[in-house]
């Protein structure tokens, strides 16, 4: 089975960051197209930022 992290992109950039956040993090994907249109494609920067996102929500 592969791991899904090592998986190649497919789609758009935007598209495959996208689903990665929502999968990895819970959180919207109005949420994960604005911190992408913020940070860009830094992941770390992403994820960081969507459990910051995820905190305030508790």
């Amino acid at each position: 089975m592969a791991n899904k992290e090592h998986d190649p992109p497919s789609g758009t950039d935007e598209e495959y960051f996208v689903r990665r956040l929502l999968e990895e993090t819970g959180i919207t994907e109005a949420q994960a197209r604005e911190l992408i249109a913020l940070l860009g494609y830094e992941w770390t920067s992403l994820l960081r930022e969507a459990h910051i996102l995820i905190a305030k929500k508790s």
